[in-house]
């Protein structure tokens, strides 16, 4: 183990995050059942950038401020006061090109405040559909990173674990990894990445379930599938953009 790569640490709650020292470190925020899968997929399809906020009254308020879209959930289905939701599905590029978003989730959006509340050096948000641009861009940053799991309502959760263990799996060689909670992440994720969802299924995942409760397998699917919608999520200046290019950042 070389002592000049940087370290890399897996924050499997946000009740956790205390515990890391996260200045200077690149946190990677994610909540694969929905919040960064859709985050993803809006920006891909053209959003011109998302700005994620912690209540349901900011993001009324913002959007009407601004005239953008307001979307969100809490628990699971369509907040109240709120006409779009957390769905993948609900921003194909038709309807989201070109247009602000303005989000509230139950769990991703309250941690990414949460890092940024606690001097996070960048916050990526990473997901099963861009998996290769979060990997490929740390691997080239050469920094310290978190991956921080949004878990639900600060209880761990196996989707989220499943794509940390998916990361490590994948930049390992480039950084010093000496964290219990990434080795668990990275063996859930070699048990269960031949069939992932059949692995969350089987194991009768908490979120899994709460989602297939209400008729959301599609969105289940989605949200497991690799680079599907592989850009680069990056929180600036109050905003989720896409991030172009690697020397933007040095």
């Amino acid at each position: 183990m070389s002592n000049n790569k940087p370290t890399l640490y897996t924050s499997l709650s946000p009740a956790l995050l205390d515990l890391y020292d996260i200045n200077n470190t690149i946190v990677v925020i994610i909540d694969v059942f929905r919040a960064t899968s859709t985050i993803a997929t809006a920006l891909y399809n053209g959003a011109k950038c998302i700005i994620p906020v912690d209540s349901v009254a900011k993001c009324i308020e913002l959007g009407k401020k601004i005239e953008a879209i307001t979307a969100g959930e809490r628990d699971g289905k369509i907040a109240e006061g709120l006409e779009y939701g957390n769905s993948p599905f609900e921003y194909s590029k038709e309807f989201i090109a070109g247009k602000t978003l303005v989000l509230t989730t139950t769990n991703g959006t309250k941690l990414l405040h949460m890092a940024l509340e606690r001097g996070a050096g960048h916050i990526i948000t990473g997901s099963f559909p861009n998996l290769s641009a979060i990997c490929d861009y740390l691997i080239q940053q050469k920094q310290p990173v978190l991956l921080g799991c949004a878990a639900w309502k600060d209880r761990v959760n196996m989707e989220d674990m499943l794509f940390a263990g998916a990361v490590i799996h994948q930049v390992k060689e480039h950084f010093n990894i000496n964290c219990d909670s990434s080795g668990i992440a990275e063996t859930m994720y070699l048990n269960a990445k031949s069939d992932m969802y059949g692995f969350i299924k089987d194991k009768q995942a908490t979120h899994f379930q709460r989602l297939t409760n209400f008729g959301l397998e599609k969105d289940i699917r989605y949200c497991l599938t690799p680079d599907i919608a592989n850009v680069l999520p990056f929180y600036e200046d109050g905003k989720l953009v896409v991030h172009n290019t690697i020397d933007n950042w040095q």
